[in-house]
């Protein structure tokens, strides 16, 4: 039985409405006003809101934004006496699904309601199929229906029950923590800690400290024993972010608990214990970067047991539009937002976007999108000007009457340094590596263009 709420300020109207949806099967609550209609919301739960336009306080169209603005499943229809194509379409704008002129005939109303109640029967068809669509692209917090992302996800259950090392190398956004998790959940290890650790981010005279614990009076600030990440990880799974960044002297220390099961804390004289599957990510090209000295060869090995590869967004489009969709309902739910879809220029533009930030620009796009839309789907109007109208350097460069090749150039080297340094979140080894130029060199470029 489907459950309807009333909203007028006129009693016979109320009365009317009552009696006649009663006898049509309908469990009906009325309010005089749309303040007292919203204190009804959650014990009523209504599946459809009649609502006059005009009344004192709170207008119908107001209530309707009020109803969108909390989520509201209710589906709201609206009632006036003052009946135009504007106010119908103001209505639409608010919210509102359909609109009833008044003084109404009992079929119009009942006709409303059958032809709402039909919408949203097709509506919540359209989300089980969506939903069972994205169970079936779905691997723990992961989306993808590409064969790239499919063959991951195949790659990862494959993997996930040994304790064997694993190294994750993709671009920057492109999910490698998620690939970890994943990893991590599907193994036998799920109910123990997963300690996630950004190499790159804790100053190199703390990391040591960190990753493997101190005892007190280690050095001057030790003044209580600290356990250690690896320690912290004990029978469950350490993340090793941006492995790349490890300093030579680490990299040692690394290498002898993956072949020893053991650390040492600073100020120790014994190693302890530890069983811990480790899985370590990086943007980096770890082979090169053993190649120019950077990396221990040794340690690369031990670290790539296992290597699996988080595809970049560009080489898995497929997978775009049910991403936006994923996002949009997971913002709506966050925000109390309630859009509904994007509008299909807006939806182009997006799958022929490069995406150099991955799925991580993409879900931060999305979220920007829905806070900024003003109606029910997103619009061109609502993406960043980078999407819009993407720069051409070679565009840029011949857009003048100068001809100089050598000013041509300096245009077109500084955009692609630029990309590869928003691409690579500032890493400028990583930077150097995407535009086959040496670090020394980009670091003189940097210098030269006056980037930060």
């Amino acid at each position: 039985m489907s459950r309807v709420l009333v909203v007028d300020d006129e009693e016979n109207i109320r009365l009317v409405l009552k009696t006649m949806l009663r006898k049509h099967d309908y469990k009906v609550e009325v309010a005089e006003q749309a303040e007292a209609a919203l204190e009804l919301l959650d014990a009523f739960d209504p599946d459809f809101v009649i609502a006059d336009v005009r009344m004192p306080g709170m207008s119908g169209l107001e209530l309707c934004s009020e109803l969108r603005a909390r989520s509201s499943a209710a589906t709201a229809i609206v009632m006036s006496a003052y009946g135009s194509v504007e106010l119908a379409l103001e209505a639409m704008k608010a919210g509102a699904y359909d609109y009833i002129s008044k003084p109404f005939k009992q079929d119009e109303v009942l006709l409303a309601l059958r032809k709402a109640e039909e919408r949203e029967s097709l509506r919540r068809e359209n989300r089980a199929l969506r939903e069972s669509l994205r169970r079936e692209h779905q691997f723990e917090g992961m989306l993808g229906k590409s064969e790239p992302m499919q063959q991951l996800f195949r790659t990862l259950d494959k993997v996930a029950a040994y304790t064997t090392t694993v190294l994750v190398q993709g671009e920057s956004g492109t999910g490698k923590e998620l690939v970890a998790r994943a990893l991590h959940r599907r193994s036998p290890r799920s109910n123990e800690a997963f300690v996630p650790v950004n190499c790159g981010a804790i100053p190199d005279a703390l990391l040591e400290s960190e990753l493997f614990g101190h005892k007190r009076g280690a050095f001057t600030d030790a003044r209580f024993d600290k356990q250690g990440l690896f320690t912290a990880a004990h029978r469950g799974t350490i993340f090793l972010d941006e492995i790349g960044e490890l300093p030579m002297t680490l990299q040692v220390k690394l290498l002898r608990v993956l072949q020893e099961s053991t650390v040492r804390p600073l100020g120790a004289t014994r190693d302890e214990p530890v069983d811990v599957r480790v899985v370590a990510a990086t943007v980096r090209d770890l082979a090169h970067e053993v190649r120019e000295g950077r990396f221990r060869e040794d340690l690369f090995y031990r670290l790539n047991v296992l290597q699996v590869d988080v595809p970049p967004l560009r080489d898995r489009r497929e997978d775009i539009a049910l991403l936006i969709e994923h996002f949009i309902e997971k913002n709506n739910g966050r925000l109390g937002t309630s859009i509904r879809g994007i509008d299909a220029k807006a939806r182009k533009l997006l799958l022929s976007y490069g995406w150099p930030g991955n799925v991580r620009e993409l879900e931060n796009l999305v979220e920007r999108a829905v806070v900024l839309a003003d109606g029910e789907h997103i619009q061109v109007q609502d993406l960043p000007e980078r999407v819009r109208e993407p720069v051409n350097p070679i565009h840029a460069a011949f857009s003048g009457t100068d001809l100089s090749i050598k000013k041509a150039q300096r245009i077109i080297e500084e955009k692609l340094i630029r990309k590869a340094l928003e691409r690579t979140e500032g890493n400028r080894t990583a930077a150097a590596k995407l535009l086959e130029i040496s670090h020394r060199a980009l670091l003189y470029k940097i210098k030269d263009y006056q980037l930060k």
